[in-house]
C-alpha cells in the first residue's frame, strides 16, 4: 500500500488548527490600551473581608488583577503562593496585586489567609461579571475564570495581559510589566 502523505499532512493541519484554538494567544483577552472595566465587589485580605472598588485602587497606583479558576486547587494555590512571595516587590513599586475568582467570599478568606498568606488580597464574583467584563471565562466553564493577568495603569487603561497555564509565569510576566510601567512614568 502506497503512503501519499495524505494522511500525515491533513493529520498536522488538524493539529495546527486546534493548536492555534487553544494556544494563549487565540484567547479573547482585553488588549493593551482597552479600557479596564470598574467594578466594586466582595473581597478578603488576611481573612477579613471588604468591599474592593477598582476606581479607588487605581487611584493610589497601578494595579495587578490576575483571574485564577478555583481557590484550593493545586494550580491556584501554587500562583497565590508566589504572588505572596512577590507582594513586597509590587508593593515597592506602588502596585496592587488582586486575584480574583468565581468562589464565594467565606473561600475566599480562608484562601487570602492560607494561600495568600496575608499578602494580598483575593476578590469574589460569583455571579461572573467581572470574569465576562474583562474577557476571563474559561471555554470550558464561562462561569469560571481562565488563568488571565492584567497590569491596570492609573488611567484605567490595559498596560499589560498574559494568559497561560504556568502559575508562576504569570507573577514574573506581570512584575516585569509594572516595572517597565514603572520605567514609563519617569521618563
Amino acid at each position: 500500500m502506497r503512503n501519499t502523505g495524505f494522511g500525515i499532512s491533513t493529520a498536522l493541519s488538524a493539529a495546527a488548527v486546534l493548536a492555534a484554538l487553544f494556544s494563549p494567544a487565540a484567547h479573547a483577552v482585553l488588549k493593551v490600551g482597552d479600557a479596564a472595566p470598574a467594578f466594586t465587589t466582595q473581597a478578603a485580605v488576611a481573612g477579613k473581608p471588604f468591599t474592593f472598588d477598582m476606581k479607588a485602587a487605581l487611584a493610589k497606583g497601578p494595579v495587578v488583577l490576575y483571574f485564577f479558576p478555583k481557590a484550593f486547587t493545586q494550580g491556584c494555590t501554587m500562583e497565590a503562593h508566589a504572588f505572596a512571595e512577590a507582594s513586597p516587590q509590587f508593593n515597592a513599586m506602588g502596585a496592587q496585586v488582586v486575584g480574583m475568582s468565581h468562589d464565594d467570599i467565606a473561600t475566599l478568606q480562608r484562601f487570602s489567609t492560607e494561600a495568600c498568606r496575608d499578602q494580598f488580597a483575593v476578590a469574589s464574583d460569583p455571579k461572573a461579571q467581572t470574569i465576562r467584563a474583562y474577557d476571563a471565562s474559561a471555554a470550558a466553564n464561562p462561569q469560571r475564570a481562565d488563568r488571565i493577568s492584567y497590569v491596570i495603569g492609573q488611567d484605567s487603561k490595559i498596560k499589560f495581559a498574559h494568559v497561560g497555564s504556568d502559575p508562576t509565569e504569570h507573577v514574573e510576566q506581570t512584575k516585569a510589566a509594572v516595572q517597565q510601567l514603572q520605567r514609563n512614568v519617569k521618563k
